[in-house]
């Protein structure tokens, strides 16, 4: 089962997450980011999920990256995210940075990776540089909240951190066993082609790095999960199935009749979907 983008900072969300209950003791749930954007609020969610479903498994967002400024901690960039990985480690959550856990269930043997390879702005329109696709972004009021409360520290940007992690990533990869297939787990689409539908094209930018374009093909990919285009649906690249499972604000689900869709998703296996 798969979910994620919780903003459990909306009390219609927190309460969603209060019910959300596993079909079977043996059921596990990923959570490819966005919990929250205060520390307590990541880990009261993660820690009532991990009480209830057998393995729970995170891949960090943008949100929880976020440094607010009324969050009692006040830990930045690559310091918060090994402070968040800390917490799940208290919670046995698996992360990033854990050894990959391989799914012996229905459909199996699967290794599920959960990944965090951020973003580095090359989801922009064709033949245009990083500061003309911002000079833009600016233009239009259309700017992601990461410019001001996702900082990259030690890096000197986060395309500087987002190269580092797909370094980090791509080694923690190429050292699985390749004879099984993966489930690949990211906040960000892996290929660019979910953002095309985007109601503002700007945004793109915010979401993904085209290196990771080929990940699904490379490291045998049995399905793909993401979140953070709070858009869910399923697609199909190269053959591969890809699912995004946001949850995403108590709005969109009103605005687009949502509100009575089940929460979770069902990722592997599962049927064919649209």
């Amino acid at each position: 089962m798969a979910i994620s983008d919780l903003h459990v900072a909306y009390p219609e969300n927190r309460e969603i997450v209060e019910k959300l209950r596993p079909e079977s003791d043996s059921d596990w749930l990923l959570v490819p980011g966005d919990v929250g954007e205060f520390v307590a609020d990541v880990e009261w969610a993660l820690g009532l999920l991990k009480e209830r479903f057998a393995t729970v498994v995170w891949a960090p967002g943008n949100h929880e990256l976020w440094t607010p400024k009324d969050d009692p901690v006040k830990l930045r960039g690559e310091a918060r995210y090994r402070h968040l990985v800390e917490i799940c480690r208290g919670l046995g959550v698996l992360t990033p940075e854990d050894p990959y856990a391989v799914w012996e269930g229905p459909g199996g043997p699967v290794t599920i990776a959960p990944l965090f390879v951020l973003y580095d702005y090359t989801f922009r329109p064709p033949n245009t540089t990083k500061e003309e696709a911002m000079a833009w972004a600016h233009e239009t009021g259309v700017v992601c909240t990461d410019e001001f409360l996702l900082h990259p520290d030690p890096y000197p940007s986060r395309d500087a951190w987002c190269r580092a992690r797909l370094r980090e990533t791509r080694a923690r990869l190429d050292a699985r066993d390749p004879a099984i297939p993966t489930v690949l787990v990211n906040h960000f689409p892996l290929v660019r082609q979910p953002t095309d539908i985007l109601r503002y094209p700007q945004f793109a930018q915010w979401c993904g790095t085209v290196e990771t374009a080929d990940w699904h093909l490379k490291y045998n990919a049995a399905t793909v999960v993401y979140g953070h285009l709070h858009i869910p649906r399923t697609t199909w690249y190269d053959g591969v199935r890809f699912q995004e499972v946001s949850l995403g604000y108590p709005r969109e689900r009103r605005m687009y009749g949502r509100d009575d869709s089940p929460p979770l998703r069902e990722v592997f296996p599962s049927e064919d979907a649209t």
